[in-house]
């Protein structure tokens, strides 16, 4: 059930629903005609990658630490991502809160060939349908979204249209009881945020904590994504002994001097370990 107004995941779904009804998902974008042909597998990626596996993330603003980098060459940031050994690309597409945009998503397409992670809070298809059309390899979803009761599809219509339309889905969990519902359902990947949404309160132990619960035959081959909160190569080699098979990292690499540095260094954290 809906909560009232309170805490902030309840505004990001209220900004997100004046996205959607302001038509911001079904604006032209660059190119609008041109037809991405193929898709890229996020997952095999991960499940492949014999170093650390980055998903690089693209965010030029957070809400808990403002602006975070001036340049915005996505084009530049995109391929140094991938050039240091990214598996892949997050790229924000909300514009209020994270300073994010579909252009970025479009541009950061045009730039390199590896898997591309549409980020926003999805609520409606016609989201889903943007990331298809813009080239998109996969959508992050978030659980307590359709917990709340925000979105216009169940979690299982809205995985079964995002894989109609040839996408993977990163399913993103925050609490035990999350993570016992993203198994139940078809997501190719299982997100866990180590920042609390409603507070924006961030604790790299919270996948260790909801992992520890759980045995790797009830998570089968879907690989389990840290996200937030990842700052360095320790932190990776922590994550990767609770059972994290990949790891979100967006702040510290948009803030770095020297992203394809920076990244680099994040994955050849095994190399150490």
């Amino acid at each position: 059930m809906r909560k009232s107004m309170g805490d902030f995941l309840d505004l990001l779904a209220a900004a997100a629903k004046e996205n959607i009804e302001g038509n911001y998902y079904r604006h032209n974008i660059l190119g609008e005609n041109l037809q991405f042909i193929g898709r890229r597998s996020l997952k095999d990626s991960i499940i492949k990658y014999r170093k650390a596996a980055i998903i690089s993330e693209i965010k030029f603003a957070s809400p808990s630490s403002g602006i975070l980098r001036v340049d915005r060459s996505v084009e530049i940031i995109a391929r140094d991502m991938i050039e240091a050994g990214a598996v892949g690309i997050s790229i924000l597409t909300e514009p209020k809160y994270f300073s994010g945009s579909l252009e970025n998503l479009f541009r950061a397409r045009l730039s390199v060939n590896a898997p591309l992670l549409m980020k926003d809070i999805i609520l409606n298809k016609c989201q889903i349908d943007a990331a298809y059309r813009l080239g998109a390899d996969a959508v992050l979803l978030i659980a307590a979204l359709f917990e709340r009761g925000y979105c216009d599809m169940s979690i299982h219509e809205m995985i079964d249209y995002s894989h109609r339309m040839g996408l993977e889905v990163l399913l993103e969990v925050h609490t035990a009881e999350e993570f016992k519902l993203a198994l139940s359902t078809e997501a190719d990947m299982i997100g866990i945020n180590n920042r609390d949404l409603k507070t924006l309160k961030v604790d790299i132990n919270t996948t260790k904590s909801i992992l520890k619960g759980f045995r790797k035959s009830d998570i089968g081959n879907r690989p389990i994504v840290s996200e937030s909160g990842i700052k360095s190569p320790e932190d990776i080699r922590f994550l990767r002994k609770y059972g994290a098979d990949a790891f979100l990292v967006g702040s510290a690499i948009m803030t770095a001097r020297n992203v394809r540095d920076f990244v680099a260094h994040l994955v050849s954290a095994y190399e150490k370990s």
